[in-house]
């Protein structure tokens, strides 16, 4: 509102000329407020922007690169450095806005405050005086006595000098005003209407560029509607191709070799096979070998030049070797009696291996008379082809796999808590399916009531997986939703408001208002009959066949004393290995080193080996201190039992009367049973999952669910926070129990989830120490593994955070075998403290 001053009210100094400027100087004092906000809230906006348009900028850098990387795909390429110059061209415009903001509201609003609200306030001042002196020469006035005619003539004087000066200024206060309030309208709408034209100009541009752009985009959605229905297809076809593979026979290892037999490029047959070098440590080392052109040659990367071994096969024999202590060998002598020493995978490797030679020498004698000819392979009767060994295992499920497998469960086809079709997303603490609005709601109870995951975006690990599998909506609902009907509480709809939602989502889960509180006699019943599932578990495997002790290594002495000088001074200052013979061995013969073991670093030599080198590497570290050079001898493949491991504890699981029946003890003894409905439900009635039993030394949950055996129902409590490092009264952890039951697939697991593998019990024994006593390979691998990754990111510094991909490699590995092929871990019997 706008507030003038008269100016002949002025001269009066009426009562109703100072409410007047009374109510002026408020609002102007107001105004200045505004204003000041005003002013930093547009700095505050202006800064946001410019470092809005500093990420923008690296987000558009980001396009080119990819761009720049995707060459070889055209469309792509041209799409991507089309989008990135109209996307740098809206930052320009940005720019452009947040400059003219500053020159607008900033500049031109500073400039108004600063110099005519200072004016005002100058002005402000010097009336304030003026009227007090006026003040007080009334008074003074007021007060000269009569009789004293001196005193009355300096009181008049003094008045008229005050009124002429207070008449003077006040007028001029008055100007000051009305001009204030005059331009404080212009002032204030021409910096907002600069500021809203800069707007308009800034999304008419932005108009026009995407205007120019849209028929290029209506063109790539028109290619990208085809492009789905390709990928569609492909997909199809690939997955129809992925079980046709794995319909077929890979139960012989020979046929994860393939031959080539293409005579477009003159090989005879390719394949891996160990090849002795001629040093003196006589190591051995997986090459991948080649028959071309009447030679026999190597590589040992595909990019490599490869080596030639054999220049001319005409000139050579080839023979078994039976003398040396490894299988499978062969070996390709030539005139000048050089050879060269190989081994192959089978004996019937071996034998193809063989054939492929001699034929291909008996070839070449053929074609001798054309240097220039290839070699005719279709003579050789050992150049047919084995069927390929099939992809990969999926190490980990993502996208629609996982959301078919967890969509399957009962009841999982629609949101636990609404009831909406076909969710998304699930809570992976709770093993539920849930849409995406109460998926957010759950979100916003905090991660210790529910951790959300979506189904389609994120990656599910076998055990997770396993456990959403196992649980499901309609396990849950039974739990949560017990009283529901009872209490006479509507279950939300899908579609209903989302406070409505909320509220009944923190009842159920927070309050647990839904939930049935057993009685005394239910829980007693229900812990027994826990107890005796846990014993009927524990009895049926009773029966099973013994495991095979763990392969013994044999060592081969130093071939003579100047080849043991030549290791003792190449390893002098090298330091003890990581992993000995037996640990090797059960290291590879899970993995093909070819695609997992891509490089393990030697922290002291310096030595860095390719995927094709890693084992020859560890094989020949010293071990326990020893510089000699001695060889691991192939041990004959280890027969796998059919069966699941024995639950059974490092001490009897015995069954006693509690003194007091509680929901922890619920969870205890449903945790050894492998029960993961009852294990919820003790949750859900209020169950500590870390309670610890006091009458039976002062174990967890989670150390019960280790002596059950059972991979799912630790990740369960894992992921309902359990302590991974909670130790009983022995000192001893879920680790040390998992490593004294031999329990591999679990070891792994608390591993990963950041289990203290250095802790030691009450008898000084750390879980490394216990899987060395019981000859544990896989868990003696796992542990120092871990341990070598823990050391060489500490080595990277404080920042590292991937850790070696080995490592990660093979605890990957690990845990899809403890997941979907359990048996293959099964090779150790558990640990004896009274086993010599």
């Amino acid at each position: 509102m706008k507030i003038t001053v008269d100016f002949e009210e002025c001269l009066k100094d009426s009562p109703r000329f100072r409410a007047t400027i009374e109510e002026v100087e408020g609002d102007v004092c107001e105004l200045e407020s505004k204003l000041d906000k005003l002013v930093k809230l547009c700095i505050g906006m202006i800064d946001a922007g410019k470092a809005y348009n500093a990420a923008n900028k690296q987000f558009v850098s980001g396009i080119r690169e990819l761009a720049q990387q995707s060459t070889k795909d055209e469309v792509i390429e041209s799409s991507l450095t089309k989008f990135a110059e109209s996307l740098q061209e809206m930052i320009n415009y940005h720019t452009i806005l947040f400059d003219q903001a500053q020159r607008s509201i900033k500049t031109q609003l500073q400039t108004f405050v600063k110099d005519d609200l200072r004016k005002f306030k100058e002005a402000k001042k010097q009336f304030d005086k003026v009227s007090e002196e006026k003040e007080a020469a009334l008074i003074k006035n007021a007060q000269a006595p009569r009789n004293k005619q001196h005193e009355v003539e300096e009181a008049t004087n003094i008045l008229t000098a005050t009124r002429k000066c207070f008449r003077h200024i006040v007028l001029d206060y008055v100007l000051q005003i009305n001009v204030l309030q005059s331009k404080r309208r212009s002032e204030i709408l021409k910096s907002m209407l600069s500021f809203m034209y800069a707007h308009l100009t800034f999304f008419h541009q932005g108009y026009d560029l995407f205007s120019e752009l849209q028929p290029l985009m209506k063109l790539l959605g028109g290619q990208l509607d085809q492009l789905v229905v390709d990928a569609a297809k492909e997909k199809r076809d690939m997955e129809q191709k992925h079980s046709t593979i794995q319909q077929k026979d890979f139960s012989n290892d020979d046929t994860k070799l393939e031959y080539n037999v293409d005579a477009d490029n003159g090989i005879a047959m390719e394949g891996y096979l160990f090849k002795r070098a001629s040093n003196a440590f006589k190591t051995w080392n997986r090459r991948w070998f080649s028959i071309q052109n009447n030679q026999l040659v190597y590589q040992k990367k595909f990019k490599d030049n490869p080596t030639v071994v054999v220049e001319d096969l005409r000139l050579c024999t080839v023979k078994h070797c039976e003398d040396i202590e490894r299988r499978f060998c062969f070996e390709v002598v030539s005139p000048t009696n050089r050879s060269c020493m190989m081994q192959a995978d089978s004996e019937k490797l071996r034998q193809a291996w063989i054939k492929a030679v001699q034929n291909s020498i008996a070839t070449a004698f053929r074609d001798k008379g054309d240097d220039g000819e290839k070699l005719d392979r279709k003579s050789s009767t050992s150049t047919g082809s084995l069927d390929s060994g099939g992809e990969p295992k999926e190490r980990s499920l993502k996208g629609e796999s996982a959301l078919q497998k967890v969509l399957a469960i009962p009841g999982n086809a629609c949101c636990c808590d609404c009831g909406q079709p076909d969710p998304r997303w699930a809570s992976i603490n709770l093993g539920i399916t849930l849409c995406i609005q109460c998926s957010g709601i759950h979100r916003s109870l905090g991660v210790h009531f529910s951790k959300v995951r979506s189904l389609t975006l994120d990656t599910w690990e076998p055990e997770l997986l396993k456990l959403m599998c196992e649980l499901g909506n309609g396990v849950i609902n039974q739990i949560y939703e017990a009283r529901r009907e009872e209490l006479g509480a509507r279950k939300p709809h899908p579609g209903d408001p989302r406070h409505e939602v909320e509220a009944y989502i923190k009842a159920k889960y927070v309050d647990r208002r839904f939930v049935r509180r057993p009685s005394d006699e239910e829980l007693r019943n229900k812990v027994v009959s826990l107890s005796k599932q846990e014993k009927r578990l524990s009895s049926s495997s009773e029966h099973l066949p013994p495991r095979p002790p763990p392969p013994t290594p044999k060592l081969r002495p130093a071939s003579n004393a100047s080849g043991q000088s030549a290791v003792a001074s190449g390893l002098e200052a090298r330091r003890d290995s990581l992993f000995c013979p037996d640990e090797l061995d059960s290291l590879f013969s899970y993995f093909d080193n070819s695609s997992k073991l891509r490089s393990i670093k030697s922290a002291d030599s310096g030595i860095q080996n390719s995927a094709d080198g890693s084992r020859e590497m560890l094989a020949n570290t010293p071990s326990n201190n020893s510089l000699a050079d001695a060889e691991a001898a192939e041990s004959p493949p280890m027969a796998m039992p059919a069966t699941l491991p024995p639950p059974s504890p490092c001490k009897e699981v015995v069954f006693y009367e509690p003194k007091e029946y509680s929901p922890g003890l619920q969870l205890y003894w449903a945790s050894c049973a492998r029960s993961l409905p009852d294990m919820a439900e003790a949750l859900a009635h209020g169950a500590e999952v870390n309670w610890v039993n006091t009458e039976d030394d002062k174990r967890t949950p989670l150390i019960m669910a280790v002596q059950g055996g059972s991979l799912v129902t630790c990740e369960f409590l894992l992921q309902n926070a359990a302590n991974v490092n909670q130790q009983d009264a022995q000192g001893r952890g879920p680790l040390h129990h998992a490593t004294m039951l031999g329990h591999t697939g679990q070891v792994c697991l608390f591993l990963k989830r950041g289990a203290n593998q250095n802790a030691a019990d009450i008898d000084e024994k750390t879980p490394l120490t216990i899987a060395v006593e019981a000859a544990n390979a896989d868990i003696v691998t796992l542990l120092r593994l871990a341990k070598m990754n823990e050391e060489m990111r500490e080595a990277e510094g404080p920042y590292s955070q991937s850790g070696d991909e080995t490592y990660q490699d093979i605890f990957q590995d690990f845990t899809h075998m403890a997941s979907n092929d359990p048996d293959k871990l099964n090779r150790y019997q558990p640990y004896d403290p009274q086993r010599p």
